[in-house]
């Protein structure tokens, strides 16, 4: 088999060790639907989740909710990829408060190729080793046909930053000093990251994957740079409001959704999509690793025609005017 794209995931997740529970239910999920195992799969989820709702699972390119939407979604997993077979390498797995999230790459053959797709997969637990719902996310790049929009998943209780004293060290440092201070403070992010961390693992395709480096520490310039030049828009533009933490101790997973104010959807474009990330602590406390998979950067060329609700009732989506005076970066129209 030849490998058409590669993934640096794998690469990305070395610098620290991380014990997989192999039979944990969204592990599970994964074998099952790559291998065809339509009933298997089903027989992860009840016929409703434990505390009301129905169970649900969401792609990034839709949500399957009740007995038959599971189905769906299984037995449509290998067609919407255009593959023949798939497998997975379970990489990194983050467990806390009745969550499990592994980091995994999905490796789709077909016609004498693989593409390595790397992917979140967040599992909502309940008790016999079941899902209540299960969440994946990849690069809309990887998956065919897919236009750059990922309809947020949770809806939002406020429509405020998520609070950073619930997050814990370097993560809450990085965090607050890029979102909560009265305006980015890049000194403070660049200190809560070690010499050796490394950026990625969800880019999109270019083309040019076979031809890039294994993954390598930026040099503190560099970072200076790309925090500086986010500190143009952050939180100009937009806001980060987490909605799930998943936090073991030593990763730190985050699902979020943005809150856009009126200058970013008129100076960019930018709109209310779900993401994911996730910082890793190395063994002297600071950032050894940071992953993030969203869409940024795409919005000006999403197909509206191909998207679950209209360009107007996205736009809608936890939109705010301006954030509140204090809260970050002055983000008034005058600047």
């Amino acid at each position: 088999m030849i490998i058409r794209h590669r993934s640096r995931l794998a690469q990305m997740c070395a610098n620290f060790t991380s014990p997989l529970q192999e039979d944990s239910p969204e592990i599970l999920l994964m074998r099952y639907i790559c291998a065809g195992q339509t009933e298997a799969a089903c027989s992860l989820f009840g016929n409703s989740k434990q505390f009301g709702g129905l169970p649900a699972a969401d792609t990034p390119y839709g949500r399957f909710e009740g007995e038959e939407g599971i189905r769906s979604f299984a037995e449509g997993w290998l067609k919407r990829f255009r593959a023949d077979s798939a497998d997975i390498r379970p990489v990194c797995q983050t467990q806390s408060g009745g969550r499990s999230v592994t980091e995994m790459d999905v490796c789709f053959a077909a016609d004498g190729t693989v593409d390595e797709v790397p992917m979140f997969v967040v599992g909502d637990l309940r008790s016999g080793g079941m899902l209540d719902e299960v969440r994946i996310y990849c690069n809309f790049t990887r998956v065919p046909d897919q236009t750059p929009y990922r309809k947020p998943i949770f809806h939002s209780a406020h429509l405020e930053m998520g609070d950073p004293n619930l997050l814990t060290g370097a993560f809450k440092e990085y965090y607050e000093a890029l979102h909560h201070v009265p305006k980015v403070d890049v000194e403070r992010i660049i200190a809560s990251m070690g010499d050796d961390c490394l950026f990625g693992g969800y880019e999109p395709l270019t083309g040019k994957e076979d031809a890039q480096e294994d993954p390598a520490p930026m040099d503190r310039e560099t970072l200076t740079r790309i925090y500086t030049d986010m500190s143009n828009h952050i939180p100009r533009w937009v806001g980060m409001r987490y909605e799930t933490l998943t936090d073991n101790g030593i990763t730190a997973v985050i699902e979020w959704q943005h809150i856009v104010t009126d200058l970013g959807v008129e100076e960019a474009g930018r709109v209310c999509m779900s993401g994911i990330s996730a910082y890793t602590r190395g063994k002297d406390g600071l950032l050894c690793s940071i992953r993030i998979c969203d869409y940024a950067g795409f919005e000006r060329t999403i197909d509206w025609s191909k998207t679950p609700i209209s360009r107007e009732e996205a736009f809608a989506i936890n939109r705010v005017h301006v954030f509140p005076a204090g809260v970050g970066n002055d983000c008034s129209h005058e600047k």
